[in-house]
């Protein structure tokens, strides 16, 4: 079911996303400014640990993208390598190398070789750590003691003064633990760090302005009507999200008395994705079929007097750290995850291919149902309602 291949990002988009994420944006607000989902987003942020690269430029003499737009078109016309040589102002050999490094004739084209020649021309220099052992063991031995990048490094400073050797920057100890690919300190050390991120945020990321952390106006379970408890009335249902890989997320809803399930693609886990996608879903439900939405306490909802608006559902969030009060969401969290391994890129499905899942759970018989099914008990539901 799932779909890959999925486009990449040009070098342009690259850039942007990373000059957003220095200045402090979101995953999600980031996606949408490019036009891509959340998780390709962080696949691109979390393989540099969160760094941004260094800007790449192009050594003095190397072949330019215009150039290599008219050897592609010179391939294409059959002229030699010596006359592709001579109208450029280039040795033939070096137009030789150039295809024979890109294809060949038949398969070489333009930008390929100029985003091969690119990443090809990125050479960082080792780290300190990487080629001083005693260094790497000491700093290693600092981390699992519960020890700060910034503590080990001012520590080193005042024990070692004026050895370059055995001193090395708390930046250069965060890109050893975030960037895997530098091969130098074990993923293992990142759970000693007190902040447990696996990438470097942004020095002027913020949160003012955002949503993290409060929900405006949420009206307590405590606060939910006496006949939603007892799934004798239908049309109550439950929420959360689904985590995936790359910081992605899916939408699961089920509703109380049938435990029939919907499952919804967003964006991203930030409110104003959540929230839109919710409200697209819901609007094509039959009236009188949602009445009411028990969500936890994570901020994906924070938006939801906008979604009370929009589809006129009331909204009830559950008390802190207390996830067995939407215990049927619960537990089909618990079944999708045959469907959905922890690990798997969510990003990946469609809307239709969360919907075949769907159906799969709904027409499986619950022992809790009498043996029927979720689809069937739903039906039942809607007929009395309509």
């Amino acid at each position: 079911m799932a779909r890959t291949g999925r486009p990449g990002l040009s070098h342009e988009q690259k850039d942007e996303l990373w000059r957003r994420w220095k200045a402090g944006e979101t995953l999600s607000d980031i996606g949408r400014a490019l036009g891509k989902h959340a998780a390709s987003v962080f696949g691109v942020v979390a393989a540099k640990g969160g760094f941004a690269p260094m800007p790449r430029s192009r050594k003095s003499g190397s072949l330019s993208m215009t150039e290599r737009e008219e050897i592609s078109r010179g391939l294409v016309e059959g002229r030699s390598f010596r006359q592709l040589g001579r109208l450029l102002g280039r040795a033939g050999s070096t137009i030789s190398r150039e295809v024979a490094s890109n294809g060949g004739r038949r398969a070489y084209r333009a930008t390929r070789a100029d985003e091969r020649a690119l990443e090809c021309a990125r050479r960082p220099k080792p780290c300190q750590l990487a080629f001083n052992p005693a260094l790497c063991k000491l700093v290693a031995g600092k981390l699992s003691g519960q020890w700060s990048p910034q503590q080990i490094a001012g520590w080193l400073r005042s024990q070692y003064p004026g050895d370059a050797s055995m001193n090395v920057s708390h930046e250069t100890i965060y890109k050893s633990l975030f960037i895997q690919a530098r091969g130098v300190l074990k993923k293992e050390l990142l759970a000693h760090l007190r902040s447990r991120r696996i990438m470097r945020k942004g020095r002027t990321s913020t949160t003012a302005g955002q949503t993290r952390g409060q929900i405006i106006d949420a009206v307590s379970i405590r606060d939910r009507p006496a006949e939603i408890e007892d799934r004798a009335i239908p049309g109550h249902w439950e929420g959360d999200l689904l985590s995936g890989a790359k910081n992605s997320h899916i939408a699961t809803l089920v509703e109380r008395s049938s435990r029939f399930v919907m499952l919804v693609k967003v964006a991203g886990k930030d409110s104003e994705s959540v929230v839109s996608a919710l409200i697209a879903r819901v609007q094509h439900l039959p009236q009188g079929v949602m009445a009411s939405l028990t969500w936890d306490r994570g901020t994906e909802l924070a938006y939801h007097r906008k979604f009370t608006i929009a589809t006129d559902v009331c909204v009830y969030f559950c008390d802190p750290k207390s996830p067995w009060r939407r215990g049927s969401n619960e537990n089909t969290n618990g079944l999708l995850r045959q469907y959905f391994p922890n690990g798997t890129d969510l990003s990946v499905y469609t809307q239709s291919d969360l919907d075949q899942v769907a159906l799969r759970l709904n027409t499986r018989p619950r022992k809790m149902l009498g043996f029927r099914t979720p689809a069937d008990s739903f039906d039942r539901a809607v007929a009395l309602t309509g």
